[in-house]
């Protein structure tokens, strides 16, 4: 990739930065070793505490790409700093902690040139990093079924990754770019939106990107990740006329995440020994599977074998899915 900047860049990189400067510098790289090299790239530091050690991590890319501070302010008020920094025509999003393959923009870029209907497109992606899923694909655990649509994205049969979105900057301007008053979740809620205007959403299953779960990085735990969807979905609701369908189908979807909530938040309690508050969540479920109903009722008789049991399984499970990640 050239030294200097595009006079008009195709792409414009949206990448925030908060408490991020272990990974960083493998994210940028991702970015300068791109196959498609007509970027501009915008780094917006969001009041990050490690601010010093962030620029340190940069410095080798500094003069390729645009940086701005600003006070913390959430991740996307962050990312719309970055874009009205921007001047692409279309909008590639990256979180500070994922990657890219090679042919990562030259490929999203290529389906929206082809497809001028569509405002949108995403990828699939591997999962690595601290996860007993690292090794699989984004699409095996959250899937991306049919056509997109303000249906299939809040019944979650298509979901995204924001890290493999590109996206026309007129449409994502159009929509009011990212709600700046919700801390979690807000590229959910940017989607809905889209959808909700009609614009066009598609997604390619090439495996074009590597997404890094850190304990402390913007994807967080499965809690985390249902509780930002329960917010989203409820906030979203009350702010739109939905068409019938769609009203029903968020309501269904939201009961439906406070049941996985309440088994997510029963295996925590479970992992702490506090069994008594394992139990509880898990009872509290409304529509139980055969295997709450089970762990349930061995809590009920052996708490500390259930526990045991658990812990074997989920250490079983993290080398398979290590080594997975390492064969691929």
């Amino acid at each position: 990739m050239r030294d200097e900047q595009p006079a008009e860049p195709a792409v414009s990189v949206i990448i925030p930065a908060y408490r991020a400067s272990e990974d960083i510098a493998d994210a940028l790289a991702s970015v300068f070793e791109q196959s498609f090299s007509n970027v501009e790239v915008v780094v917006v530091d969001d009041g990050s505490p490690d601010g010093e050690a962030l620029r340190a991590a940069i410095a080798p890319f500094r003069a390729r790409l645009r940086y701005i501070e600003q006070p913390n302010r959430g991740a996307g008020a962050a990312r719309n700093t970055a874009i009205r920094a921007s001047r692409g025509r279309y909008l590639a999003f990256l979180d500070a902690d994922d990657r890219w393959e090679r042919d990562f923009l030259r490929r999203q870029v290529w389906y929206l040139d082809a497809n001028p209907p569509c405002s949108l497109v995403y990828c699939d992606a591997i999962l690595t990093g601290d996860t007993p899923l690292a090794g699989t694909r984004f699409m095996e655990t959250a899937r991306s079924s049919g056509e997109v649509t303000l249906l299939s994205l809040i019944e979650q049969r298509c979901n995204i990754i924001l890290s493999t979105v590109v996206a026309r900057r007129d449409a994502v301007a159009a929509a009011g770019l990212f709600d700046e008053s919700i801390r979690r979740g807000q590229d959910f809620e940017l989607w809905l939106r889209l959808a909700l205007r009609g614009e066009r959403i598609a997604y390619q299953r090439h495996v074009l990107a590597e997404r890094r779960v850190r304990s402390g990085g913007l994807s967080g735990t499965a809690i985390a990740e249902i509780e930002r969807a329960i917010g989203v979905l409820d906030r979203f609701g009350h702010a739109h006329d939905l068409p019938a369908r769609e009203r029903t189908a968020l309501r269904i979807r939201m009961m439906q995440l406070v049941d996985r909530l309440e088994v997510e938040q029963g295996k925590q309690r479970l992992l702490e020994g506090n069994f008594a508050a394992a139990q509880f969540h898990l009872e509290a479920a409304r529509e139980r599977t055969l295997k709450v109903r089970l762990a349930s009722l061995a809590l009920q008789i052996a708490p500390r074998l259930t526990r045991a049991l658990y812990l074997r399984m989920r250490a079983s499970a993290w080398p398979r899915r290590t080594a997975a990640a390492q064969a691929g």
